[in-house]
């Protein structure tokens, strides 16, 4: 049994950090929200699914048959990041003037926003099953897309026991490098200072000369723009897309920021590895099947004992 599992531990350990990356992005959208408007955006996870399915849209329409390499692929996986990011973003923005602002202006009390959002996530998941998937990508809207394989999963090296793969490198790498952008933006933009005043005191900031309208916007595109990210890394990784692939990632996406804090970017960042490594070690012991179960164990068990997370910090308070 010690055998079995010290043979497991470093492939699921590679496998762990790679969704986790992917966690992380998804939980940057929820964490940002939250930070600025105190609003658990439960429709977040289809906006991760639209992301999806652009860089689905964009595979098809470039016409890739077969594995791509070198500066081709770069070129692929750019444009695939600025596609779905713009689409995800632009989507976030419109979800915002549609299902939350109007409430926002007439001062509903969380739960009515908290209403809409659920409305709003199962209405997209029904619109792309409906009409999206068969109309646009002429395929059945209630069963599995498959994404054609735009990378060779060769073997770059390996650690230890565990072979690392071209996919899950690249998932790491472009993952890593979007965080650090999106947190030496919040860091040291004057977007950035904008979204941490508004977050710590929205009357201030107005008074201060910050358009909260804006800022909520911008919010919004960002935290989308994560959740395209995440969508195309998803889709090379998995290659196999479904109306409602958001409902359970989105699930632990949210439990990833609270995990880590909600509200904190560097938190969600933290909390997405984090989960990713927890649920592939703990499938070492208990099976892959039980992989959700130990997700949704891990929210209860931070919102009982730690229920400001790892972190704990909000992100009004990040370094001005």
């Amino acid at each position: 049994m010690f055998n079995d599992l010290t043979q497991q531990f470093l492939p699921s350990t590679i496998g762990g950090l790679t969704i986790g990356a992917i966690y992380a992005l998804v939980a940057l959208g929820y964490t940002m929200v939250y930070g600025v408007l105190r609003l658990i955006n439960f429709a977040h996870s289809e906006i991760f699914m639209i992301g999806s399915y652009a860089s689905l849209f964009v595979i098809i329409s470039v016409g890739v048959t077969a594995p791509l390499t070198g500066i081709a692929l770069l070129g692929l996986l750019i444009l695939l990041i600025v596609v779905s990011a713009a689409v995800a973003g632009g989507s976030a923005i419109l979800l915002e003037v549609v299902a939350y602002r109007p409430l926002r202006r007439r001062g509903a009390p969380r739960l009515a926003a908290l209403i809409s959002a659920i409305g709003a996530s199962l209405f997209l998941q029904e619109l792309f099953a409906l009409f999206i998937i068969p109309d646009v990508f002429g395929r059945p809207g209630r069963i599995d897309t498959a994404v054609p394989r735009i990378v060779d999963r060769d073997v770059l090296f390996t650690i230890g026991n565990a072979q690392v793969r071209t996919d899950q490198v690249i998932v790491l790498l472009a993952a890593v490098i979007v965080m650090i952008l999106l947190d030496q933006l919040v860091a040291r933009t004057r977007i950035g200072r904008g979204i941490r005043a508004t977050a710590q005191d929205p009357e201030a900031a107005v008074l201060m000369g910050v358009n909260i309208d804006t800022i909520v916007r911008l919010t919004f595109l960002l935290g989308g723009a994560m959740a395209g990210v995440a969508g195309v890394l998803y889709a090379m990784e998995f290659e196999n897309l479904r109306f409602n692939i958001g409902f359970i990632l989105g699930i632990k996406a949210f439990t990833a920021a609270v995990l880590g804090g909600i509200g904190n970017i560097r938190g969600a960042l933290l909390g997405g590895i984090a989960l990713g490594l927890i649920e592939n070690w703990g499938a070492i012991f208990f099976g892959s099947q039980w992989k959700d179960v130990i997700a949704f164990v891990i929210l209860v068990v931070v919102l009982l004992f730690r229920p400001t997370g790892i972190l704990g910090e909000s992100l009004q308070k990040a370094r001005a």
